[in-house]
């Protein structure tokens, strides 16, 4: 386990012990909230792992270093931009799936591209950005960060590269 999981068990055990010692109840309702949540968010999290597992297995490394791949260039680092934006979901499905790309042969560069723009553009978005808060702002919005997935792509390669 590396680091974050550790510190994230950690800030867990706090806060139950935290609870515990209210000694008003506190522990029953967190500890119903996580069976809820756990309960609410296992089979999105087991299809997650599933898609991992055989992203392992059916997507050839030399296919995804070919794309995507620290030799792909400005190319691998525009095309995780455009999946990125592509992705639905949220962090339970996408970081899963870009660690699984990292680990399958991404380069470094094409992986920022890819959370960037899955932070900044993500489609799945824009009706509900339309709706609330117009097309106008929605524009402005999405003009305005157009070039920061690659940007960050092509900086992330730079300072990363090896």
């Amino acid at each position: 386990m590396d680091f974050g999981t550790w510190l994230l068990i950690g800030l867990a055990l706090v806060l139950v012990v935290v609870a515990y010692r209210r000694g008003d109840g506190t522990l029953a309702v967190g500890l119903r909230g996580a069976w809820a949540s756990l309960v609410q968010f296992l089979p999105l999290l087991l299809a997650i792992f599933v898609v991992i597992g055989f992203s392992d297995v059916l997507l050839p490394r030399e296919v995804i270093a070919g794309w995507l791949g620290r030799e792909a260039g400005l190319k691998g680092i525009l095309i995780a931009s455009g999946v990125g934006a592509l992705i639905p979901g949220g962090p339970f499905v996408s970081f899963p799936l870009i660690a699984a790309l990292y680990k399958a042969g991404a380069g470094i560069g094409a992986v920022v591209a890819f959370v960037t723009a899955w932070s900044l553009w993500s489609l799945t978005r824009l009706p509900m950005e339309f709706a609330i808060l117009g097309p106008r702002l929605m524009f402005a919005r999405i003009v305005s960060t157009v070039f920061f997935p690659p940007l960050a792509g092509l900086i992330a390669a730079y300072l990363f590269r090896s």
